[in-house]
């Protein structure tokens, strides 16, 4: 019996997450609530670094885990005041990147890309409120085909 290859690898790895997260924030700009954040200026690696990340999490290196891991990517969004709507709002722009950045049309994999994202932005947004602090040394969150595999995903 052969191994399923991690969503990393059957996606396309590196240069797919990079697709998914260029189309990620060309989605973002283009939504009225999501424009905002996301017109900023943030880092000059910003697509590159979003790209590490989502890799990471679906079997991909350790290259975000180098930057400071995920309590540095929640850091980056925690204390914003972030609106309610924001999260549900993003939600629908990552399944639409999906589409946009031409990775596989499998139902398995949309379900668990889809069921991530829900998660990770209801963890984003615990930590939006004025006054929140991200604890260090989070633990990186992983996904499989079979949803969460680490601790830190209920």
């Amino acid at each position: 019996m052969t191994e399923r290859p991690s969503i990393y690898e059957y996606v396309g790895g590196a240069a797919a997450f990079f697709a998914l997260a260029s189309a990620l924030n060309d989605r973002c700009l283009a939504d009225p609530v999501l424009n905002h954040p996301f017109s900023h200026a943030g880092h000059p690696e910003h697509l590159a670094r979003l790209a590490g990340y989502l890799g990471e999490v679906f079997g991909g290196p350790p290259s975000y885990s180098a930057l400071g891991g995920h309590s540095a990517m929640l850091s980056i969004h925690a204390n914003t005041g972030a609106d309610d709507d924001l999260a549900s709002r993003f939600v629908v722009c990552f399944d639409q990147a999906v589409d946009d950045a031409h990775l596989p049309d499998e139902p398995a994999l949309r379900r668990v890309f889809h069921d991530y994202m829900t998660w990770a932005t209801s963890e984003v947004h615990r930590y939006s409120p004025r006054g929140s602090t991200v604890p260090d040394d989070m633990e990186m969150p992983r996904w499989s085909w079979d949803g969460p595999v680490s601790s830190v995903v209920p």
